[in-house]
């Protein structure tokens, strides 16, 4: 894509969630999870890419002892469709005893949270949470895992912005988009 491309995605896209409401929803995610984890010793595990910003807003609103680390597992690829979960990095810290705390962009089907749940219980999790900044609402899912941590919950559409991309562009937007059905 180019950008003028994209500047069209984002011309035609609709705002469903400002930067002011993610960044309140966010506040409220770091309270709740304060609130559990402040003496566990966590281990914040990023999955990438999309959790990248997510983390990282969370993390510093976290005012208690923890480490972070990072995984990258994916079934997108930079494409509008899901296929079969691909990993290109495991964490570097063991998990073995460990309480961990799983942070992702949205929570849509369900199948690579699951997925990534399982790689951490075989490594030895004493427990697992899961922190999505997005719960999309429809009837597609494919697990019945719900997020211990939810910052919003979205309708069904295509969404772009805090960490979810279209075709590997605008995750840095300032907000959550939905993108016009004429560009999926």
């Amino acid at each position: 894509m180019t950008p003028s491309e994209v500047r069209k995605i984002q011309n035609r896209a609709r705002c469903l969630h400002t930067k002011e409401e993610v960044e309140a929803a966010l506040d409220k995610m770091a309270e709740q999870i304060s609130a559990e984890l402040q003496d566990c010793n966590p281990i914040l595990l990023c999955i990438m890419n999309g959790g990248l910003i997510v983390t990282g807003k969370l993390a510093t609103r976290l005012d208690f002892p923890l480490q972070i680390d990072y995984l990258h597992a994916t079934r997108y690829r930079e494409q509008t469709r899901g296929q079969d979960l691909q990993w290109n990095n495991y964490p570097s810290q063991s998990l073995q005893g460990r309480v961990v705390l799983l942070v992702d962009d949205i929570l849509d089907q369900g199948t690579t949270l699951e997925m990534i749940i399982a790689y951490c219980q075989a490594q030895g999790a004493q427990r697992i949470y899961t922190a999505v900044l997005l719960d999309k609402q429809h009837d597609r899912k494919t697990s019945s895992l719900t997020a211990d941590f939810t910052g919003l919950q979205v309708e069904d559409y295509y969404l772009y912005g805090y960490g979810m991309d279209y075709k590997g562009y605008l995750r840095n937007a300032p907000g959550i988009f939905a993108i016009a059905e004429s560009d999926r």
